[in-house]
C-alpha cells in the first residue's frame, strides 16, 4: 500500500478492461490506461460507467472503488467492503466492546492527534468533548493564519453550491483523505465501520484513523486554497492533495499508525480456537496487503 498513488479521479467515461489492461475509453473512443495495481483507490464521479470484468480486476489487485459526487464531496459507496482478515477483525471488535480497553485507544489517538498525553480520569465522551473545542480553535486559528473569513464548519449536502469557499474546500481535502485511508484500513485487514471514537456510521474507523493526520495535511491546505479563492475549489483542493499525499508519503504512515493504536489496548489479536475447522482449500500466496481477497 505504501508505494501505491494515492487516487486517481475518474469523469465523464466508461472503464473497462480491454488487452488486459485498465482503461477509460471516453465519448470519441479515446483509450486512457490506469495502471490499476499502484492506485489505492480510484474515485468515480458522475458520468461514469464501470464494467464487470473492471470490478473484477481493481478487486484482484487489491485497488478500492469508489463512488463519490461531484469534485469527491459525497460518498456513494465503495467497492472491496469489509475485510478478508477475520483474526483483525475479531481483534478490532474485541477492542471497540469493552470498555477499559476502547478508553486505551481513545487516549492513544488523543496523544497522537495532539502531541500529548489525554488528560486523566476522562471518559470517551469527556474526551470528544474537549477534543472538539480543540478542534474548533484550531479552525479559527488557521483562518487567522491564511486571512480567511471563517464563521463555522458548516454546509448543506443537499444545498452544496450554497457552501461558502473554506467549507467546501475543507469537504472536498477531507473527502479525499477519507477514500485513501478507507483503502488502507481495508488494505490492513480491519473493519471500517467499527470505530472507537466516532461510532454508528459505515465509515467510523475511517475517520478516526483519518482524524490522526487531518490537521497536519488537508485542513492547512484547505484554508490555503481558500485563501486564494479560485474559480473552482473543489478541483483545486483535489489537485493540491494528490501532491500533497505523494510529497508527504502519508500512504507509508497510515497502516503503522493504525497498528500502533490499536496495539495501546494491551492485547494480542485472538488465535484461532484448537477446535476450529481449517479451509478445506487453502488459501493461495498472495502478494497483496493482509486485507485484500485472495482469488
Amino acid at each position: 500500500m505504501k508505494d501505491r498513488v494515492s487516487m486517481v479521479f475518474v469523469q465523464y467515461g466508461q472503464i473497462d478492461v480491454q488487452d488486459g489492461a485498465f482503461v477509460v475509453v471516453d465519448q470519441t473512443g479515446v483509450r486512457t490506461h490506469i495502471p490499476v495495481g499502484s492506485v489505492a483507490c480510484i474515485m468515480l464521479e458522475p458520468g461514469t460507467r464501470v464494467s464487470h470484468a473492471a470490478v473484477h480486476l481493481a478487486s484482484v489487485v487489491g485497488t478500492l472503488l469508489v463512488w463519490v459526487g461531484e469534485a469527491g464531496v459525497r460518498l456513494y459507496a465503495s467497492g472491496q467492503p469489509g475485510g478478508a482478515r477475520a483474526d483483525r477483525l475479531l481483534y478490532q471488535a474485541k477492542l471497540a466492546l469493552d470498555d477499559d480497553l476502547r478508553l486505551l485507544v481513545v487516549r492513544k489517538m488523543y496523544e497522537l492527534r495532539f502531541g500529548e498525553a489525554a488528560p486523566a480520569r476522562r471518559s470517551v465522551e469527556q474526551l470528544r468533548g474537549i477534543e472538539g473545542a480543540r478542534v474548533r480553535e484550531t479552525y479559527k486559528l488557521l483562518a487567522r493564519q491564511h486571512r480567511v473569513d471563517w464563521q463555522a464548519r458548516n454546509y448543506d449536502r443537499q444545498q452544496w453550491d450554497a457552501a461558502d469557499v473554506p467549507n467546501r474546500c475543507l469537504s472536498a481535502a477531507t473527502s479525499c483523505l477519507y477514500g485513501i485511508t478507507e483503502a488502507a484500513v481495508l488494505a490492513a485487514g480491519y473493519a471500517p465501520a467499527v470505530g472507537f471514537i466516532h461510532t454508528g456510521k459505515p465509515l467510523s474507523f475511517v475517520y478516526d484513523v483519518a482524524d490522526l493526520f487531518k490537521f497536519e495535511t488537508v485542513v492547512p491546505l484547505a484554508f490555503h486554497i481558500a485563501a486564494k479563492n479560485p474559480p473552482q475549489p473543489e478541483r483545486a483542493v483535489r489537485l493540491a492533495c494528490r501532491d500533497l499525499f505523494r510529497s508527504s508519503k502519508l500512504l507509508a504512515r497510515i497502516i503503522p499508525t493504525i497498528e500502533e493504536v490499536l496495539a495501546s489496548g494491551g492485547i494480542d489479536p485472538p488465535e484461532a480456537p484448537p477446535e476450529s475447522v481449517p479451509p478445506a482449500i487453502p488459501n493461495p500466496e498472495s502478494i497483496g496487503d493482509a486485507g485484500h481477497r485472495a482469488q
